[in-house]
């Protein structure tokens, strides 16, 4: 796929959706950070249920921090592995307490020094929270920069790589939202919505299924 092609995609996805927003629920990089951290093998339909209960209590690295790994727990029992990412969110909010001054950090090496918190979780906080040219490749993103042809690579960094040397600059700061959002309402995983594809036409995986 060359620039041109590219720069459609986007282009097109732009007018379609001209400010992106992540679907996580959240009022600063602090709970944006939480949210994230329970994110991992949950949807973000189920986080943002237990943020729901979570924040009003609780919504600062000293709140959470006193609640205790038992204290949290109730809250956040719905989500998928909650006694292990329990346990990261108490270390990492005493990390950000005593390390940090209770604020997140905006360094990617501080951020994955948080514990629960990879390369993916660390590009989303630099994205979503401070507006860096950052692009956190999950399932979705992997799936659609690999089917379309926008970025193919074997591994999320791979394709993370591929993304940030390839995507036009202009369109970088967005372009996590726009790939994830259309992997999981257009080009979903099963059954791609094909015929309600914006950027069907320069898709090389509706090429190869025409061909």
């Amino acid at each position: 796929m060359n620039r041109a092609k590219r720069t459609a995609i986007f282009s097109t996805l732009r007018e379609r959706m001209p400010a992106p927003e992540t679907e996580l629920i959240y009022e600063s990089p602090f709970e944006l950070l939480i949210a994230v951290i329970l994110s991992a093998q949950a949807t973000d339909v189920s986080v943002n249920k237990a943020t729901a209960r979570l924040f009003p209590a609780a919504r600062t690295p000293e709140a959470i921090l006193a609640l205790g790994v038992e204290g949290l727990k109730p809250y956040i029992r719905t989500i998928g592995l909650y006694n292990s990412k329990a346990e990261n969110i108490i270390k990492t909010c005493r990390i950000l307490v005593e390390q940090h001054g209770s604020q997140v950090p905006r360094s990617r090496t501080a951020l994955e020094a948080l514990p629960g918190v990879g390369r993916k979780t660390a590009n989303v906080v630099l994205n979503t929270a401070f507006g860096e040219p950052t692009i956190a490749v999950d399932t979705h993103i992997f799936r659609v920069s690999n089917r379309t042809g926008i970025a193919k690579g074997k591994t999320p960094l791979d394709v993370e790589k591929r993304l940030l040397r390839l995507v036009p600059d202009e369109f970088k700061k967005d372009a996590h939202h726009w790939l994830i959002l259309h992997g999981r309402y257009v080009c979903k995983a099963r059954k791609p919505a094909c015929d309600d594809c914006p950027i069907v036409e320069w898709c090389e995986y509706t090429r190869k299924e025409l061909s």
